[in-house]
């Protein structure tokens, strides 16, 4: 016969008080917002500071110099006319959908490989991320070359007259250059995100897979995506943002060419600060950053949401 010994009466009412009554927080030091100080000081003095005058400028007609006048939503409104402007924004939105889905789907299958059991996966692993730690400029000069010469030479040599011809000397084709090189940049940043989220697959869930007798396919398509699902949100929404803002790969293989072919959004807005249309390409800067901006929150949304489940 067993018996049953009830909380007394005082231990249960402390017990719901202590789950009614909210946690306090945690008291920040002073000393650590001192140590926050000097960098809050320069965000605000080299980014925040510029960007409030350039938005201000955004209204006006400078040139970047000079007197000028408030035109109020002139600028904003011309850029909805511009066919270079709408050019900009088609290429570098098509630029970066392409790119991204290419970096995701090596990234992944790459993270796949280099997570089974294959002999010297550690070393493939470093091999792999190497093209991460290289400047993005100097890796363009390269494929510059490469595109340029060598792969036209032999082109030539074989008698395929699709590569007898530098991609970036055409129009229809330069953008593929773009993002084949765009690519092998980006891939090792996300192939380490793909990786961490494969290793923290608990190796249970294969093993019950395993005497259910599902297939590699099945396994794939049924275990790995699903649970690795919120890491491919941030690796889309991550380098969809980063694409955007490509600059450097472009400048180093096309300079925005051949002629406006494969000038993305950040090179039409610098061309325009040297070219003496610092206001009307301070307008379109503005409705850039608000684009990023939205995207930006689109990703904390999701990634949120992602987490709490």
């Amino acid at each position: 016969m067993t018996t049953t010994t009830a909380a007394p009466p005082q231990a249960t009412r402390a017990g719901e008080k202590a789950a009614s009554t909210p946690r306090k927080r945690r008291k920040v030091e002073g000393m650590y917002y001192l140590f926050l100080l000097p960098s809050l000081i320069l965000f605000t003095l080299a980014i925040t500071v510029p960007a409030v005058i350039g938005i201000f400028f955004s209204f006006t007609n400078s040139i970047g110099f000079g007197d000028w006048e408030f035109i109020g939503l002139t600028n904003y409104v011309a850029m909805f006319s511009d066919p270079a402007i709408a050019q900009s924004y088609l290429f570098t939105f098509g630029f970066a959908t392409v790119t991204v889905i290419l970096v995701n789907a090596i990234a992944f299958l790459l993270a796949v490989g280099l997570t089974a059991q294959i002999k010297m996966k550690t070393g493939l692993r470093t091999i792999f991320v190497i093209p991460m730690v290289v400047s993005g400029i100097i890796i363009a000069y390269v494929f510059n070359f490469l595109f340029s010469n060598s792969v036209p030479a032999f082109g030539q040599a074989l008698g395929i007259d699709a590569l007898s011809e530098s991609i970036l000397a055409n129009p229809d084709l330069a953008w593929v250059g773009i993002v084949i090189v765009t690519a092998w940049q980006a891939v090792p940043g996300t192939l380490l995100i793909y990786i961490a989220g494969l290793l923290s697959i608990p190796g249970e869930v294969y093993e019950a897979a395993d005497l259910d007798g599902a297939g590699k396919w099945q396994r794939l398509l049924r275990i790995t995506i699903p649970l690795v699902a919120g890491y491919i949100v941030i690796n889309v929404i991550l380098g969809f943002k980063n694409f955007l803002n490509a600059y450097d790969v472009i400048v180093g293989l096309t300079n925005g060419g051949p002629g406006t072919a494969t000038r993305s959004i950040p090179m039409t807005i610098v061309t325009g600060f040297t070219g003496g249309d610092y206001a009307y390409q301070m307008a379109n800067a503005t409705m850039f950053f608000v684009i990023v901006v939205v995207i930006s929150l689109i990703q904390l949304r999701l990634t949120r949401g992602r987490n709490a489940r």
